[in-house]
């Protein structure tokens, strides 16, 4: 399962850096064009998607990696009992938000299923619907976090610790 997963996020790493370099490229593209009194009208949307693609699914690497916003030098100052209380409050808070995120994406994909783009004709609610995937993975992502913390009792500086490694080297860190 370990590996499916490590597997499963190397893959969004590399659609992620896709979608930077097709952003990159078009949004230049459009500059040197313009230079000349042309451009395409579609690449502004397709750069705008890769853009919201981009940026939910890295917040789904960043929650899976810890590189999330977190005080963390405020939070390994506490004696450890309150480390853990501050922990689970932290990833119960997250679990709240991304099930208000999951709730609105649900809806503005389903009032949108009839819309598309002007230029592109790319369906409006696959924008939405992105970000009921992220909403979902981060939960799940959160729910065993506390999982670690509560049952396999792992420490608070171990769960939070930022490493730079590739994840299957933080993965058997952790186990």
């Amino acid at each position: 399962m370990k590996k499916f997963l490590n597997t499963l996020f190397k893959g969004v790493e590399i659609l992620i850096a896709f979608f930077l370099a097709v952003m990159i490229v078009l949004v230049f593209m459009n500059v040197v064009l313009r230079q000349f009194n042309k451009g395409f009208a579609w690449s502004e949307e397709i750069a705008r998607l890769c853009f919201i693609y981009l940026v939910y699914l890295g917040t789904i690497g960043a929650m899976r990696d810890n590189r999330h916003l977190l005080i963390e030098s405020v939070l390994l100052r506490v004696p450890q009992i309150w480390q853990k209380v501050i922990y689970a409050v932290i990833q119960f808070s997250i679990i709240w938000l991304m099930a208000i995120l999951t709730q609105g994406s649900w809806g503005l994909t389903i009032q949108n299923l009839n819309d598309r783009w002007v230029a592109t004709k790319y369906p409006t609610f696959l924008v939405y619907a992105i970000g009921i995937l992220t909403g979902v993975s981060i939960i799940i992502i959160a729910l065993a976090n506390l999982f670690r913390l509560l049952v396999l009792k792992v420490s608070v500086s171990d769960l939070i610790k930022i490493t730079d490694d590739t994840p299957e080297e933080t993965a058997e860190a952790i186990d």
